[in-house]
């Protein structure tokens, strides 16, 4: 049996989905509170506890060959985030203490690309170091101090091994991710401000079966980078455009406005309590280095990500069918 912490994200539903494919058990570590509607009809055995409960976790590790830790906050909100860090980090830390005293075989850590240290120039790979120090964001060195604590915990002994997906998409996005939304805003044909800038972004089953590559064939103490293709975010809206069929207002808006806007913009994603996108951490991603090689990721764990036309297509087409079926019982 696996033990899947963060089972309800859009990568966690996903890898859950994909290891029942495969025959395996899974159980998944469910905060309180937290919606279990990804998971509704999938035969998965949940279990109530978060990663901050040491006991919690020891007590989901009875009968677990391996674990696959997702469980994390992400944040793209300036200003430091106390509750980032600790789910990140200290939550990290008592997965790694059980795993360790249970004798867990393998461990695969889900990172981020953002926890590695940023570069301007050149192709960014394995061979640039986790930045814990990083000034752009709480999540980023929230996720880089995580990762060395996994990375310590695997030259120490433990089967650990570390993925680091990019900007990820595609169907099963319960949650409404920042580039979810932005897909199924354009989807249902509403209105769309957007910004110049492109990124790299993956599939969400591309991650997924990375992830038990890494389990199956991962070195411990290892990284994997599972990026998938670079593109702009006028291709990806005009891809929207072309799959749905349909016209919908798109206004571009100059970047150095954007920047200017971005002062005011958290206070607003604050007080609303909607999903932020335009904040100053997002704009700097989109105009950042993002020529990314998951060349490792390819050579070692036969890791071969699909054409991101498809991630979208998949993507719009599950945002609508969800959409109508909650329509329908309106």
């Amino acid at each position: 049996m696996w033990l899947v912490t963060g089972a309800t994200g859009h990568i966690g539903n996903v890898l859950v989905r994909e290891l029942l494919a495969r025959g395996e058990k899974v159980r998944a570590l469910i905060p309180p509170n937290e919606s279990r509607e990804p998971l509704k009809g999938l035969d998965v055995e949940m279990v109530e506890g978060d990663v901050l409960d040491l006991d919690a976790v020891f007590e989901s590790l009875r009968g677990v060959k391996g674990i696959f830790h997702l469980a994390g906050i992400i944040s793209i909100m300036p200003g430091s985030n106390p509750t980032v860090r600790q789910v990140n980090v200290e939550g990290t830390k008592n997965i790694l203490k059980a795993a360790k005293e249970k004798r867990i075989r393998k461990l695969v850590y889900t990172s981020s690309i953002h926890a590695i240290r940023r570069v301007e120039t050149g192709v960014i790979d394995e061979s640039v170091p986790y930045d814990a120090e990083n000034p752009y964001g709480e999540y980023d060195r929230s996720k880089a101090e995580a990762t060395l604590e996994v990375l310590n915990a695997a030259h120490s002994g433990l089967d650990a091994t570390v993925v680091c997906p990019t900007g990820v998409i595609g169907p099963y996005d319960f949650r409404g991710s920042m580039m979810g939304d932005v897909i199924r805003t354009a989807a249902e044909k509403k209105p769309t401000l957007y910004v110049d800038g492109a990124y790299d972004f993956v599939d969400v089953r591309d991650v997924a079966h990375g992830l038990i590559a890494a389990a199956e064939k991962g070195k411990r103490g290892e990284s994997y980078i599972l990026s998938g293709q670079r593109i702009s975010v006028r291709y990806l809206l005009e891809t929207v455009r072309e799959i749905t069929g349909g016209h919908f207002f798109q206004m571009k808006i100059p970047f150095n406005l954007a920047e200017f806007a971005a002062r005011f913009t958290p206070w607003y994603y604050r007080t609303t309590q909607s999903t932020p996108r335009f904040t100053p951490y997002s704009l700097e991603v989109l105009k950042s280095n993002s020529h990314i090689s998951h060349a490792k990721a390819t050579r070692e764990l036969g890791y071969r990500p699909r054409h991101l036309y498809e991630s979208i297509t998949d993507a719009v087409h599950w945002f609508l069918e969800r959409r109508t079926r909650r329509l329908s019982k309106a």
